[in-house]
């Protein structure tokens, strides 16, 4: 990994979205690799290791930071009626312009190098069996339309002299992420299975190979525009759990039915019942390696006692 130089020496990267799962184990990461980090919180998290100053989200200022990492939005794992749609494009699209406009507002040799932005596979939507690369088209639907306007606002400080690199997230295996753990569980009591007919492609990333790419992101001066975070190996989801039970030793016999994911989950039933065969076509060119390239490898850390 190449370090880019710019108009400015300083080490310092600013992280929105610290706190939560995929945030609060970068800063201690970047700070091993020389870098101090401003961690940006509506109230400070001292217990974070590797940040040595807090910024408000309502008075944001990245004079003189190299980087930006904007990992902001609410969840999507719950039901979208009409407030938590407003919600979801609220915490993303509005604080991603919010912090363009700060960097607008600085001078041009104050200025961020990078913006590392956050954004998701959901953006191809369903894209059934295709290979979906950073050069396929968008999709439709709530997310995809959500990642599409996510990822412009993200864009717009690229005619500040900003490079800018979109971060499409998969499905993010980590010790403590909501996701994972809850699978573990299911699974570890006997009650897992596919989801629907479990056809759907499965696009996925350790969380140790994304923080990991995050840090090349900041770090690489060729990598910019939209970037698959998924591992190199997709799964359908039937062979995504066939391949956990395994891993735990247990059996995978109840498949849950389309229907009843969508009559619990309403429109966020789409997010588990489409699929995306995402691969990291940018990241692999720009010469990142993964950890953990297969989800057996995955799994079998992730599960390890």
């Amino acid at each position: 990994m190449g370090v880019e130089c710019g108009v400015q020496n300083d080490q310092r990267v600013a992280i929105l979205g610290v706190s939560g799962f995929v945030g609060r184990g970068l800063p201690a990461l970047l700070a091993a690799h020389g870098m101090s980090v401003t961690g940006v919180s509506r109230s400070e998290t001292g217990n974070l290791p590797g940040i040595d100053r807090w910024q408000s989200p309502s008075n944001l200022d990245f004079s003189g930071h190299r980087a930006v990492i904007n990992l902001a939005g609410e969840s999507v794992a719950q039901r979208w009626n009409q407030d938590a749609r407003r919600r979801l494009r609220e915490s993303r699209i509005e604080v991603t312009r919010s912090v363009v406009a700060a960097i607008r507002r600085l001078p041009a040799d104050r200025r961020p190098e990078v913006l590392l932005n956050a954004s998701a596979v959901g953006y191809y939507g369903d894209g059934g069996d295709a290979v979906l690369t950073e050069l396929s088209a968008p999709g439709s639907g709530f997310l995809a339309d959500l990642c599409r306007a996510w990822e412009a606002a993200a864009r717009e400080a690229e005619a500040l002299g900003v490079r800018v690199v979109c971060l499409r997230l998969g499905m993010v295996l980590g010790r403590g992420g909501l996701a994972f753990e809850r699978l573990r569980r299911v699974f570890q009591w006997g009650l897992g299975g596919r989801l629907g007919q479990g056809r759907q492609w499965q696009s996925w990333i350790h969380l140790d190979d994304l923080r990991a790419a995050m840090l090349h992101a900041v770090t690489s001066s060729s990598l910019r525009g939209a970037v698959n975070a998924t591992a190199p190996a997709p799964e359908r989801n039937v062979d995504f759990t066939l391949r956990l039970a395994a891993v735990l030793h247990r059996p995978a016999v109840l498949p849950v039915p389309a229907f009843a994911l969508k009559l619990a989950l309403g429109g966020f039933a789409s997010v588990l019942l489409e699929g995306q065969r995402a691969v990291p076509n940018a990241l692999v060119a720009d010469g990142f390696r993964f950890n953990f390239p297969n989800l057996e490898a995955a799994l079998t850390d992730l599960c390890a006692c």
